[in-house]
């Protein structure tokens, strides 16, 4: 079955796949740029993205809006008419700056989760940018596209309806993170009633992706079952070629078991959902004391004093080809993987 183009405004995307945000440093412009070029939507992660700079360790900002455009620069090359943008978290200390740099770098879409981004109609305002939050709950949808019809008259462009069973950084509880995926299938009419109403205020059309434990075909023709216009995948892109992650962090999720697969407590005070390994058994022993501040997180969501680890340094470790020592985020169905492909085979398996 051929799947269906997905139109958000005036942007129209062959392929209703959107490739999800992961940082730091797992999309960047090599993975974003072939999934755009393949026909979906190629998402960069702004998270720490300047990390490889050598002003990183002491301008860690600077660095990171620095290489904002620059790295939107390096997928265009690789898809001059594809679909792209950046995945920023509201928790990011300085949030309003990256994303007005990922606006003024030319990006098609923002899309932004990790907190309810309530500011992000007024920073996009004015630009072609199109702008997605990050929702978990009809009760977040709700409060937020109130919000922004009062504040702001305006309404989101497209919406991404993230479940428990997704990888990183989880809008749910730690008990509600276990749900089995099916359970949360009940609160997507009701996430799908609420942006009706906006819709038809607004007179526009307001696609919901849907995000978390999204595998195969099978997966996404069921999201269109039920209402969405398309899925927003993640971890099934890192064991293509052209991933940016190193090669130990590939043969981490090849390697990874079910059992392997773990919710841990982040310094950003969510759960995440990652890949045991020393540096998780390490952390359940006490907290590891930060030697250094790389400035990722707002003050609202990172106290140094009582953070059980530093989030960033974690993330880099892995990044940097250490995925023994550092923190591997991963979807919950990262079990199946077995084997590395491209870009173009997993799109083709995925749309074919």
């Amino acid at each position: 079955m051929k799947l269906p183009e997905l139109t958000i405004d005036d942007l129209t995307v062959p392929v209703p796949i959107v490739q999800g945000g992961m940082g730091v440093g797992i999309s960047l412009a090599s993975l974003s740029g072939n999934v755009a070029k393949e026909g979906g939507i190629g998402i960069i992660s702004a998270a720490q993205i300047g990390f490889k700079r050598a002003d990183f360790f002491d301008h860690p900002i600077k660095a990171n809006l620095a290489q904002i455009p620059l790295e939107l620069e390096k997928a265009r090359k690789i898809a001059p008419n594809g679909v792209l943008g950046f995945n920023i978290m509201v928790a990011t200390n300085r949030y309003e700056e990256y994303v007005q740099a990922a606006i003024e770098a030319g990006a098609d879409v923002i899309i932004s989760g990790a907190g309810l981004p309530l500011k992000l109609p007024a920073l996009a305002q004015n630009s072609k940018t199109k702008i997605a939050p990050v929702i978990s709950s009809a009760k977040a949808a709700k409060i937020l596209l109130h919000y922004w019809e009062k504040h702001f008259d305006l309404t989101a462009d497209f919406i991404v309806v993230e479940s428990p069973a997704a990888g990183g950084h989880l809008g749910f509880s730690y008990d509600e993170a276990e749900m089995p995926l099916a359970d949360f299938d009940q609160e997507l009419p009701k996430i799908l009633k609420i942006v009706a109403r906006f819709r038809d205020k607004y007179q526009k059309s307001i696609p919901v992706l849907f995000a978390g434990g999204v595998y195969d075909q099978k997966d996404i023709l069921h999201y269109l079952a039920l209402g969405c216009s398309g899925v927003q995948m993640a971890s099934r892109f890192v064991t293509t070629k052209e991933c940016d992650a190193p090669a130990s962090f590939k043969e981490a999720y090849l390697n990874a078991t079910a059992e392997d697969i773990q919710i841990i407590k982040s310094p950003v005070g969510m759960p995440g959902r990652a890949i045991h390994n020393p540096f998780t058994e390490k952390i359940k022993s006490g907290p590891i004391p930060p030697q250094h501040c790389y400035q990722c997180l707002s003050r609202k969501h990172c106290d140094r004093k009582t953070i059980p680890f530093c989030i960033s340094k974690s993330l880099i470790d892995s990044a940097a080809g250490d995925a023994q020592n550092g923190l591997v985020f991963a979807g919950s169905t990262i079990a199946r993987l077995k084997e590395m492909t491209t870009v173009h085979e997993l799109m083709k398996e995925l749309t074919e």
